[in-house]
């Protein structure tokens, strides 16, 4: 029931909602008002009927008279001395007259109220009232069975007040859930039992202290009585709620671990039987009452008819009923005088309202009168004048107004306020207005005369209307009344207003709606003269939303941007910028947010020097310490703003670490706004002071070196941070090469212009990055670019000296660096393919072909003659090959561009062979294109070439390049380009062609799912194995083992099972007969990496008793002669496997076989664990094995 929420002590928001309750407290209610249990709410008296409450509040224990119980019968006289009927009889009588459903609302209204009757609760507590053999309830015993008979309800043991009518139906029992009903019912009775121990344990702590010893505590005050335990919960609850009310969240924590054995959640828990008192603060406030002295007490009944009660009732003591009256009546008297108090407080602030009202209105008349020359005159000198000697004892702050009529009130307050516009100074006795501090102009309304209304013709006196007027109910006794009470009478009343009520409606409004308070904050802000009001308005507009959204947030920049147009640097400087800097570390990160995209945003409208320093600082500060990946973006974005409005060029080198510390953050968000955002702005500013080609360039290029130069290896990550700052500088590079080259003073827009193409440039990062952004529009773009291909198609470079700097200076360098880095490292091959197809694109095809172009041919010498036959050419075997051919020969794609890469690879691929050189380069570049499908036709023809070449090392080099190209061909090419190309090889005359082909078959085996195409590439295979012509070839086994050691695990089951683990036992047991100790170990070698990539990988119980442990043994054979180190893996493993077969557990879940498991001694795992990294099989395809089953 909702009787156990109770609250007596919750205080109404109303008095007419307090009267509406008490009013119906006796009101009958029928079912269809209200369903039964519903809650009314807690009882709540006005704040003058609190003895009655606290009477009412005690009707557990208060005595009864045969069944009445004393607080009802009291509520029942209180109600109204026209109530002659108690609530026990009304009870009495709807139980009589089976009004079931109505006596139960009204027990539970009673319960909710704390004033529960004997008869309902046992009548509604006793099931047998609503069993179906039930006829006649208790109290209706001597009248008989109402006209509608018993309860038609299912047999249960459940109580009408427990019952659900929602689960239960009228057609009959329902066995199954009388058990929870039985249950249900035990729980109340256990219940009830709980709350009668407690009542008789409040009682027991209540008597614990000798009644002597009470008295001795009552006769001598300055003896502290100790504090019982009931007491002490209490307190410790009320405590415990304060601190959780004002925010001491941590306090409380603490605080409840130290009295871990009380629940602070519940009320109860305290142990005490009466309701719950009001909070610490509501004490504290009511501490200096008056309070009555306290008397040993009883609860009776009061006003009560003595003919409804039964006869046989108790009569109290005529001494003690009238103790008790006599107590309430002193109580009422108390709560009279404390209203008078409430009433005198408002009355008091709204007199302080009031005055403030008229000091403003003195401020407004002394404008006026500061603005007519005649306002400095002569007065009597100050000894004259005994007012000057006198000093009032208000300090002018409160104003008489007692006993003045509205009409003359008026009138007055006109005398006071021009009295009042000058101030008397008594050494002089010269009068001089003072104008107020105000920096804000208002046409101040003209003085009226007071307003006239009609006079009724009667001889009332003042007195009489100004009480007849009282009964009107106008509030002016409050702040708000006072506010309500009078009407501006100008723009700075209004303003004044404004200041006055926005901090006590803010909290009032909802989250999701103060935005719609943004424009009155800041226009008061903006207007209000009081700098500490200003100040608490921006604060607010700050805290306005615990947790500002995208779009609130740019509501408020849009508002602070306008407060910082209208007001100027200086405010924006005191005002705004403190704002932001209280909140640069709030725990929310939006809030952090809203900060970092104010600097900003309010980057134009404050000082310089304010610019590059506080706000800049900040920024960097927040970027070195934010742990939120939006925060630091939000940071970039706003020192790119800054970085296009700051002059100081002492700020340069703080702005270049910047730039490398936001391009290190580990955010990807972070590192894009600075793309977008910052290094364009920055770049602009190294322009406008000539370092862009001076200093920050040659920078990062020295970093660069230093890191190609470093002792513990190539941080490609750092490189990484370098290239891209590079290429994002691109963009301002050659703007800068239009700007300052030797046509620009021709650059004029007329006549036609032709359009830019739109592949001219690449895609932009951002508007920053584009072009015609830096340049100023699109169509003097067009005009600069017409005129700078004609300038370097007929004209030359002379006299163009950035350009000549990128030609002579930046380019020879940044290509030897590219000479320098690891060719094997595809992430450098990537960073620096990336930037110079972005640099020649953008300096576009007339630029690259003429200055680009020669300086990579003249480096890589592509002529046969100066091929060294012993040591090959060495710069084609570094990565100036693949960045050429990817970077700056793939920039433009036209015919005779794709034959020129065509034909720069062929040769490649031809002098790297017949120089016996590495491929690595080759393999660079075959890699790099070949993740761009567009290139795949190009690369088949490529090595096509190859395939035909008379040379057989060249033949050689095309096989092997097969093996890379095939993962990313889709399967048709495959089927018509690679296989046929593979097969022709494979019966090439040379055995040294035919055994290259083996890896790039395997490749085939290991991605493509044609079955045709699948069973031609068996085929080869299976001839290279059981062709009897290759049964010496030490070479094709060992590549052949190789091959299935890499794709055996990520082939396709089929093929694994059936091909390869067979051919591997074959070639383990040909090993065993092999007379060349090299060539056996050779071979040994490669089986165990092939058996150790496969043992994770399912195999039958077939399988693995007929192929993989004869192979295993016929290998550990090998390894006990030539390496006892992987003889004790190989033990481990062939233990481990037969284990599997004997338990017959090959086929469960765990179809992968655990090789490091058991392995003897940590140099043997040691160096089986360095076995398995060297393995070659592919992660992602190696992760798909443990995922098929059997």
């Amino acid at each position: 029931m909702a009787a156990g929420n109770v609250n007596p002590f919750n205080v109404s928001d109303s008095e007419e909602e307090a009267e509406q309750r008490q009013d119906g407290v006796n009101a009958e209610r029928s079912p269809s008002d209200e369903a039964p249990g519903h809650s009314l709410g807690p009882f709540s008296p006005p704040a003058y009927s609190e003895p009655v409450a606290a009477l009412l509040s005690s009707n557990r224990t208060s005595p009864s008279v045969d069944g009445i119980p004393a607080s009802a019968a009291a509520v029942a006289g209180i109600g109204g001395a026209e109530t002659r009927v108690s609530l026990d009889a009304i009870a009495a009588q709807l139980l009589r007259d089976q009004y079931i459903l109505t006596a139960l609302e009204l027990h539970t209204e009673l319960l909710e109220a704390g004033r529960e009757l004997p008869r309902l609760r046992d009548y509604f507590s006793n099931p047998g009232n609503f069993e179906r053999q039930s006829g006649t309830p208790p109290a209706c015993k001597d009248q008989g069975v109402g006209p509608g008979g018993p309860l038609n309800r299912a047999g249960s043991i459940s109580t009408l007040d427990s019952l659900d009518f929602a689960r239960y139906s009228d057609d009959g029992n329902r066995e199954s859930d009388e058990r929870v009903a039985v249950l249900e019912f035990e729980l109340r009775k256990a219940k009830e039992t709980i709350q009668a121990l407690r009542a008789n344990l409040t009682q027991a702590a209540e008597c614990e202290i000798p009644s002597q010893e009470r008295k001795n505590y009552k006769s001598s005050p300055e003896i502290q009585e100790p504090i019982r335990s009931l007491e002490k919960r209490a307190l410790n609850f009320l405590v415990n709620e304060y601190l959780l009310k004002n925010e001491y969240k941590l306090t409380s924590i603490t605080f409840s671990d130290e009295n871990d054995d009380q629940d602070f959640e519940l009320w109860d828990d305290v142990g005490l039987n009466i309701p719950k008192p009001p909070d610490l603060l509501q004490l504290y406030r009511n501490s200096g009452n008056s309070l009555p002295l306290h008397r040993e007490t009883v609860d009776v009944a009061v006003g009560v008819d003595p003919r409804d009660l039964p006869g046989d009732c108790c009569i109290q003591e005529p001494a003690q009923q009238t103790d008790i009256i006599q107590r309430q009546q002193q109580q009422e008297v108390v709560q009279e005088l404390e209203y008078q108090i409430s009433l005198l407080n408002s009355e008091k602030q709204s007199l302080a309202e009031q005055i403030k009202k008229l000091q403003s209105d003195i401020q407004a008349l002394q404008r006026n009168v500061s603005s007519d020359p005649t306002a400095t005159v002569k007065s009597a000198p100050c000894k004259e004048d005994p007012q000057c000697d006198k000093t009032p004892l208000d300090n002018g702050q409160y104003l008489d107004i007692r006993g003045v009529t509205e009409a003359d009130d008026t009138l007055n307050t006109t005398k006071t306020l021009t009295s009042t516009t000058t101030t008397t100074d008594c050494t002089d006795g010269t009068t001089t207005a003072t104008p107020p501090h105000n920096k804000l102009k208002f046409n101040s309304p003209q003085v009226k005369g007071s307003v006239q209304f009609d006079q009724p013709n009667r001889k009332l006196p003042p007195a009489f209307h100004q009480a007849l007027l009282s009964f009107c109910r106008m509030s002016a006794d409050s702040r708000l009344g006072s506010e309500v009470s009078r009407i501006a009478d100008g723009e700075q009343s209004v303003l004044l207003m404004l200041g006055r009520c926005l901090p006590h409606i803010v909290p009032n409004v909802l989250l999701a709606k103060r935005e719609e308070l943004i424009p009155l904050i800041l226009c008061t802000a903006c207007l209000h003269p009081e700098p500490k009001e200003r100040d608490q308005l921006l604060h607010i507009l700050f805290n306005l939303i615990k947790r500002p959204d995208d779009e609130q947030r740019q509501m408020i920049l849009t508002g602070c941007v306008a407060f910082a147009r209208h007001v100027g640097p200086t405010r924006v400087e005191a005002e705004l910028l403190p704002q932001c800097w209280e909140q640069i570390n709030h725990k929310y990160p939006e809030r952090r947010l809203l900060v970092a995209e104010a600097c900003g945003a309010l980057a134009p409208y404050l000082p310089k020097e304010i610019r590059s320093s506080l706000v800049l600082s900040m920024l960097q500060q927040m970027l070195t310490e934010d742990k939120a990946d939006m925060v630091r973006e939000a940071v970039v974005k706003s020192l790119g703003v800054i970085m296009g409005y700051i002059d100081d060029p002492d700020k340069y080198s703080q702005g270049f670490e910047l730039m490398l510390l936001s391009l290190g953050d580990p955010s990807e968000r972070v590192v894009s706004a600075t793309h977008q955002v910052f290094i364009p702005a920055f770049s602009a500013w190294c322009t406008e002071l000539g370092n862009l080609q001076s200093e920050l360039i040659p920078s990062l290029l020295t970093r660069i070196e230093k890191l190609l130069k470093g002792e513990y290896g190539l941080d490609e990550h750092k490189l990484h941070i370098y290239l891209s700052a590079l290429q994002s500088i691109i963009p301002s590079l050659f703007a800068m090469l239009l700007q300052n080259a030797p046509f620009t003073s021709r650059a004029k827009l007329q006549g036609d212009v032709p359009p830019i193409e739109v592949t001219r440039f690449p895609r932009p990062a951002s508007p920053l990055q584009d072009v015609a952004t830096i340049v100023g529009s699109r169509e003097q773009l067009a005009v600069l670019l017409q005129l700078y291909d004609h300038q370097l198609q007929h004209e030359g470079t002379t006299g163009w000296d950035s350009l000549l700097w990128v030609v002579n200076q930046f380019l020879p360098q940044i290509i030897e660096i590219v000479g320098r880095i690891n060719v094997t490292s595809s992430t450098c091959v990537h960073e620096f393919s990336r930037f110079f197809w972005r640099f020649c694109r953008s300096f576009g095809k007339i630029f690259t072909n003429t200055k680009v172009k020669p300086q990579f041919q003249e480096i890589l010498r592509l002529s046969e003659e100066n091929v060294d036959a012993t040591a090959g050419n060495g710069i084609l075997t570094k990565a100036t090959v693949p960045i050429y051919a990817t970077g700056v020969l793939t920039c433009y794609n036209q015919e005779e561009d794709r034959k020129l890469l065509v034909g720069f690879l062929e040769d490649v691929m031809t002098t790297l062979s017949l120089s016996h050189a590495p491929l690595d380069s080759l393999k660079a570049s075959f890699v790099e294109l070949g993740a761009n499908p567009a290139y795949h036709e190009l690369l088949l023809t490529v090595l096509w070439y190859g395939v035909v070449h008379t040379s057989a090392l060249v033949r050689c080099t095309a096989a092997r390049m097969f093996e890379l190209l095939v993962k990313g061909v889709n399967e048709t090419l495959v089927a018509q380009r690679v296989v046929p190309a593979l097969i022709t090889l494979s019966s090439d005359p040379e055995i040294s062609v035919r055994i290259s082909t083996i890896p790039a078959f395997g490749t085939i085996m290991e991605t493509v799912t044609q079955k045709e195409l699948l069973e031609r590439v068996k085929m080869q295979l299976a001839s290279f194995l059981e062709d009897p012509q290759y049964q010496d070839q030490h070479s094709l086994h060992m590549e052949i083992i190789k091959t299935f050691g890499r794709v055996g695990p990520n082939a396709e089951p089929r093929f694994r099972d059936e091909f390869v683990l067979p051919h591997l036992h074959k070639l383990a047991l040909c090993n065993n007969q092999q007379t060349v100790e090299s060539k056996r170990i050779d071979i040994a070698t490669q089986l165990f990496e092939a058996y150790s990539a496969l043992s994770c990988c399912f195999i039958s119980e077939e399988l693995m008793v007929n192929h993989f442990l004869p192979g295993l043994r016929c290998l550990r054979a090998d390894m006990e002669q030539l390496s006892p180190e992987h003889e004790v893996i190989l033990s481990s493993m062939i233990k481990e496997c037969e284990i599997k077969v004997e338990n017959k557990g090959i086929g469960e879940a765990q179809g992968s076989i655990s090789i490091a498991a058991s392995l003897v001694g940590e140099d043997a795992k040691t160096k089986f664990l360095s076995k398995m990294g060297q393995l070659t099989t592919s992660g992602a395809m190696l992760a798909n094995v443990f995922q098929r089953k059997k």
